[in-house]
């Protein structure tokens, strides 16, 4: 090879190496790293969402997906600890089967009813209806213009057994269409706040139109609710509460009351778990309690479908703010109460109520006790 040739191949290598550097920075990444590119599209598929209730339909973006199709919905800590976020308002009906009892599998309460969380140790108080005649009670009572309870059969039990929840014998009618039975606290006693409401009802008539109480505007249907006081017009700011009910047609859902009347949100958690509950006994539960640092609040609602004492929980949704009451904001900020719009309803109340409206109801072995909430 003589010299020509060998400064060819200088030529040619120098010229090569020249290009290859000119070259590399407009290669892909893919090219010469070990981690896989991935395109914009590819990466918003992976992407998903919690839902956000409030006015606007906006959206938090997290990194893991968010099971919206179960029961024990569980988002990822950045989620968890955020504001404003509230779990998936539509929840899986009664086919899920979830009947597990989560914190209490073999506790059972003064009527043999299944606790699903049990009674805070020490300072758990505890509120039983006195069965052989609830009027005897200073801290339970019906509303003077709700008419007189009596009792529907002539034998008569201060406790429920396991497998009589809700039969003739014990239970009572009210027989006012709009019940408001009530649970105080006692004067320099700690107030309701992490409970677990419990009671067996059967309707007996609804839409009871030539009644004065009949509310055209109201649905029918059955409520227990806490963390609040009297809701009268005296007092609208008092008038807070957290609403688990089931409506004649065995529908369900939530509802938050930030003031008395207008405070209210629109029915969150709604399911269809069982047919109508005309004219058969169910057992109705509804619990609540603070989680993340009582900056949250959790809500759930189990149903005994059958009058078997077999529980199957049908809602369960947790507040981290966001979810706004359903009034403007002139109405909503007419009465100043000094709470947001969508006011995280972490305090404790004095009162627990039993409501029902526009039907006639037996009920038989209510109760109120202080649970131990879970630990997450």
């Amino acid at each position: 090879m003589n010299n020509v040739e060998i400064g060819k191949i200088v030529i040619a290598t120098f010229l090569v190496g020249v290009l290859f550097i000119l070259l590399v920075p407009l290669l892909p990444f893919a090219v010469y790293s070990q981690i896989p590119f991935l395109p914009d599209t590819e990466n918003k598929s992976h992407k998903h969402s919690a839902v956000v209730h409030g006015n606007n339909s906006t959206k938090a973006s997290v990194s893991k997906p968010v099971t919206t199709n179960n029961l024990t919905t569980k988002l990822p800590p950045s989620i968890t600890q955020a504001k404003n976020v509230i779990l998936p308002a539509k929840v899986a009906p009664l086919a899920i089967k979830d009947t597990s009892l989560p914190g209490n599998k073999n506790g059972v309460d003064k009527f043999g009813i299944k606790e699903i969380y049990p009674t805070k140790a020490g300072s758990g108080r505890e509120w039983y209806i006195k069965m052989n005649d609830p009027r005897n009670d200073p801290i339970f009572s019906i509303g003077s213009d709700q008419g007189l309870i009596k009792q529907n059969s002539s034998s008569s039990s201060s406790s429920g057994s396991s497998n009589d929840h809700g039969g003739g014998d014990g239970s009572w009618r009210i027989t006012n269409p709009q019940v408001r039975m009530h649970v105080s606290t006692p004067a320099n006693s700690t107030q309701w706040k992490n409970v677990e409401i419990t009671g067996y009802v059967k309707v007996n008539s609804t839409n009871n139109y030539n009644s004065q109480h009949h509310q055209k505007d109201i649905p029918n249907d059955i409520a227990w609710l806490a963390r609040g006081g009297l809701h009268t017009d005296n007092a609208p700011c008092d008038g807070t509460a957290l609403i688990g009910g089931i409506h004649d047609d065995g529908t369900v859902g939530w509802k938050k009351e930030i003031w008395f009347t207008g405070g209210y949100t629109n029915e969150s958690a709604q399911a269809k778990p069982t047919n109508s509950i005309i004219g058969r006994w169910i057992g109705w539960k509804v619990v609540m309690y603070n989680v993340n640092n009582n900056t949250a609040v959790k809500m759930e609602s189990y149903l005994d479908d059958k009058n078997s004492n077999h529980w199957t929980r049908i809602t369960s949704l947790a507040d981290y703010g966001g979810w706004y009451a359903d009034t403007s904001d002139k109405k909503f900020y007419s009465i100043d109460c000094g709470k947001p719009k969508d006011y995280v309803m972490t305090n404790s109340g004095p009162d627990v109520m039993f409501r029902s409206d526009n039907m006639i109801l037996d009920f038989k072995n209510l109760s109120v006790r202080e649970i131990q909430p879970p630990i997450p």
